[in-house]
């Protein structure tokens, strides 16, 4: 799927977390909270509009190209256009010393976090059965289908996933690089540019890609 409203997911995600964070005051409930809402909308999206489009890249664009102004402009109109910050627990707060090298402990969170999901992805896609029938039926689809797989269910679950993804990244990225309206834009332009460096469907490539944009951020 050529997703781009993977921004807006973002964007859409890290308002959910700001909103739960400072209702609940916990900021793990505000990243899980973003990650089930953003999943719930992906389900959505997929079922009720990307099906009639699958197997047409340029109508995937144009469709949620859509979607992403649609979200956008809902987000403007629940939160405003005023600039946000999810809140982030006392111990994330702060320098950390690393020898002769003083980071913030917080931006060192968001890298381990960032390492864990790509192992874990990394193990789901190559070392379980879930993981071998997504690369089936990327890769052979109706010899999958012959199988007696609902592939189609399958693929409804890992858009699912890589939704809720987008929803704790922007749970994360709104500590610290903020939430306003046409950020989304911004991440969305690192995303492509992931994709493009990386290859599309290549988890390693994403590894890989994604150090050229974060130095430059």
């Amino acid at each position: 799927i050529v997703n781009l409203a993977h921004g807006a997911l973002y964007l859409f995600g890290g308002y959910v977390a700001l909103a739960v964070a400072m209702k609940s005051e916990s900021f793990l409930l505000g990243v899980a909270a973003a990650a089930l809402a953003i999943a719930i909308t992906g389900f959505l999206t997929d079922t009720l509009l990307l099906r009639f489009v699958k197997g047409f890249e340029l109508r995937q664009v144009l469709l949620t190209l859509g979607v992403a102004l649609v979200l956008n402009d809902l987000t403007l109109v629940i939160w405003g256009g005023d600039t946000y910050t999810v809140p982030v627990p006392a111990a994330l707060q702060g320098p950390m010393q690393l020898g002769a090298i003083v980071y913030p402990k917080y931006r060192l969170f968001v890298l381990a976090v960032g390492v864990l999901i790509f192992v874990c992805l990394w193990l789901m896609l190559n070392r379980t059965r879930l993981g071998a029938l997504i690369r089936a039926g990327v890769d052979v689809l109706e010899m999958v289908d012959a199988m007696g797989i609902d592939i189609k269910r399958v693929f409804v679950y890992t858009f699912m996933l890589g939704s809720a993804l987008a929803g704790i990244g922007g749970a994360l990225g709104g500590a610290f690089l903020s939430l306003y309206p046409t950020s989304d834009a911004e991440i969305l332009v690192f995303s492509l540019a992931v994709v493009i460096i990386g290859g599309r469907g290549s988890l390693v490539g994403a590894a890989v890609g994604v150090v050229g944009p974060s130095r430059k951020s």
